[in-house]
């Protein structure tokens, strides 16, 4: 068994663009403005909700990598049964929830290996929205770096490939784990963007330094006038770090 996802080793192979659209005709016209210049792209909710395996082949089709975001989370064999459907499509990586337990990462992870090329299975540990308070609000005593690990743990022991955490928690996760767990961080904002809903972020160059492998960088790319220049210039910056 192989892995479909390969370790980038180019600034534009290691950005994700969110592909947040629900209309066709904008996601092909996006599609086209990123060819070239970044590694993959982010189905999630909205635009698989919109569109379905349409979005997924439509973006395989313009040569990019697809990071299928569902954060899949439910009883054991609901999850598997989704991982084996993604996998058909195609997608190079996927996403599960950790607090899903034990027992749903691993058959995420054996349905995953059933298909060769296998999708890599990423787990989300904390949502980069989710502050302390907000966890405290939720009955968990933890801080978001506490609970990040711990989730990290129980998630890369039941198999996954990686994980999902915030740029905070990026250095810390590598210390711990070592090299081998791929790390993809959302909450990625350049110098002078707004942070939007994201409450734990930080800089292209700090999240690679950090140990990043992957970063999800979305609207400073796509709310941007020229999407193409934009995702160029992040590309350069992490090239020169």
């Amino acid at each position: 068994m192989t892995l479909a996802l390969k370790r980038p080793r180019t600034g534009k192979g290691r950005i994700i663009v969110p592909l947040d659209l629900a209309q066709e005709e904008k996601l092909q016209a996006l599609i086209e403005q990123l060819d070239g210049r970044v590694g993959l792209a982010k189905v999630g909710k909205e635009l698989f909700t919109a569109l379905g395996p349409r979005a997924v082949a439509a973006v395989r089709e313009s040569g990019l990598e697809v990071f299928l975001d569902l954060k899949y989370h439910d009883i054991p064999n609901t999850v598997a049964g989704a991982v084996r459907a993604a996998a058909k499509l195609g997608v190079s990586m996927l996403t599960v929830h950790a607090q899903g337990g034990r027992a749903m990462l691993a058959a995420a992870v054996a349905a995953a290996r059933q298909s060769d090329p296998s999708p890599a299975v990423i787990a989300v540990t904390v949502l980069t929205s989710l502050s302390g308070p907000d966890l405290t609000e939720l009955g968990l005593t933890d801080d978001p770096a506490q609970q990040v690990e711990r989730l990290a743990a129980l998630a890369l022991d039941a198999g996954v490939d990686g994980l999902v955490c915030s740029p905070l928690e990026v250095g810390k996760l590598r210390q711990r784990f070592g090299s081998e767990p791929f790390l993809v961080t959302p909450g990625i904002r350049p110098v002078g963007a707004e942070s939007h809903d994201q409450a734990r972020v930080a800089t292209p160059a700090k999240a690679l330094a950090a140990g990043a492998d992957f970063l999800v960088i979305g609207r400073p790319i796509t709310g941007a006038a020229d999407p193409a220049a934009a995702a160029t210039a992040i590309a350069q910056e992490l090239d020169g770090n």
